[in-house]
């Protein structure tokens, strides 16, 4: 007796990623005006300061091109070929941002070494480079801004990053500027460059980290999988859960399937029931109510079956007779 059983997940993810791609859409705006301020001003001045930062920038543009694309391919609607849609779409684009980013950042590395090795130390026009750090700060902290409202998907956070990272980029050229004004030291911007090197590694291995844990179907942040079973374990009439998977679509879909074994007495819609609830409906509302699972797929199987199965799966978790499970809150 074999049923299978799903919970679509609406029209939330698509909601989602509709507004993602508006906010990328202003944030791209700004950072496309913001770059053509620092090409302006790494013309006029010739530093070198803001030239980095200008290569900088031009990777932000490419990352929001690259954040919003994803965001309007993952509105599009699952087909034929394409089942779940495009919502990892989001994730691709995320994870290459990450790479891109982290390029730049050694990038960046490489050159403040090679600038603090120099016989000749880089010459900075301390005034015009402040007043062009002090415009692109402005457009990165509006960015920034438009990009917090987000549903903090994968894709935001990445083309956050970058922003993120011009931004602290620009603080680096005012505090350089600010340092050369006041003292004429002319390695402020590099000791600076290394700082934000420093602060940006980490956050964009996390991010590479995030989107290589989606793309490989991992579980989903903050779900134990065993809680899962014992979840389902405690579902009445549930004897075995086998063959349960748990992963994420995109950062935004939560997805489970299993196998579950029923007693013999139990049918998949449970007759007699004062409730009327079925097997499945109320292990469908336990992974929603305790992990916020509504995409499940699960099947039901009687005893026999199950042993055919046993060949070409992990062993199969029995619920001891008269020994209640309790799934743990979450």
């Amino acid at each position: 007796m074999g049923h299978d059983h799903g919970h679509g997940h609406g029209h939330g993810h698509a909601h989602g990623a509709a507004a993602d791609g508006r906010r990328l859409t202003i944030a791209l705006v700004i950072t496309a005006l913001v770059l053509v301020s620092g090409a302006v001003g790494a013309w006029i001045t010739g530093s070198l300061s803001l030239l980095a930062d200008l290569g900088h920038q031009v990777t932000d543009v490419a990352a929001l091109v690259t954040a919003v694309v994803a965001a309007r391919l993952a509105q599009r609607p699952p087909t034929a070929r394409r089942t779940f849609g495009l919502g990892r779409s989001e994730v691709l684009g995320a994870a290459v941002n990450a790479l891109a980013l982290l390029a730049v950042t050694v990038w960046v590395a490489v050159e403040a070494v090679e600038r603090l090795l120099a016989d000749t130390p880089p010459e900075i026009p301390g005034l015009t480079l402040l007043v062009f750090g002090a415009v692109g700060l402005v457009g990165n902290l509006v960015s920034l801004a438009v990009l917090s409202g987000g549903s903090g998907s994968l894709n935001v956070r990445g083309a956050a990053l970058h922003v993120l990272g011009d931004a602290l980029g620009s603080v680096a050229v005012m505090v350089a500027a600010g340092v050369v004004l006041l003292t004429g030291w002319p390695y402020a911007d590099v000791i600076a460059s290394l700082v934000i090197v420093a602060i940006l590694v980490p956050r964009t291995v996390a991010l590479l980290s995030s989107t290589a844990h989606v793309l490989l179907e991992g579980a989903p942040p903050g779900v134990d999988v065993e809680e899962v079973r014992v979840a389902l374990l405690g579902v009445p009439g549930v004897r075995e859960v086998h063959d349960l998977h748990v992963w994420v679509i995109s950062d935004r879909v939560p997805a489970a399937s299993a196998h579950l074994v029923v007693d013999e007495d139990a049918t998949p819609h449970c007759e007699g029931r004062a409730d009327g609830a079925s097997v499945l409906d109320r292990a469908g509302e336990a992974l929603r109510e305790h992990f916020g699972i509504d995409h499940s797929t699960l099947q039901i199987e009687t005893a026999e079956h199950a042993d055919h199965e046993e060949h070409c799966a992990p062993p199969p978790v029995r619920r001891v007779r008269n020994d209640p499970v309790t799934p743990r809150q979450i």
